[in-house]
């Protein structure tokens, strides 16, 4: 299938907003359940946020859950707000198909998209 699309990224300053945007054209799997990762230069991919079919509800890691808000837009977009940004989360954000219910998040394949950076810096 193809893979999801993200978009969104860009550079800001300590404390500033963005909003990614993950689109997936044709899901794979009837649960639906979306993540979003984050890989930081010279590590590995980990999620930050989850959202399950049930009442589209949300899960996150512990040092994004009062800054990220992650949403379900329409049937086919699943956007994550990240607010008060830390350089700490400066990366690449990757969103995917995931099991629903897991944490740390399991995405079905390894079937990533490009991805979109963030840059949190002075």
């Amino acid at each position: 299938g193809q893979v999801p699309v993200e978009s969104g990224g860009g550079s800001v300053q300590p404390g500033g907003s963005l909003r990614l945007s993950c689109y997936i054209s044709e899901f794979m799997y009837s649960t639906k359940c979306v993540g979003w990762f984050r890989q930081a230069p010279g590590k590995g991919r980990e999620g930050v946020a989850g959202l399950t079919t049930t009442h589209d509800m949300p899960y996150y890691d512990d040092f994004t859950k009062d800054r990220f808000t992650i949403s379900r837009d329409n049937a086919n977009t699943v956007s994550l707000q990240m607010n008060d940004l830390k350089p700490e989360d400066s990366g690449t954000y990757y969103c995917a198909e995931v099991k629903c219910g897991y944490w740390p998040l399991r995405p079905f394949s390894n079937n990533w998209g490009r991805g979109t950076l963030v840059t949190v810096s002075s």
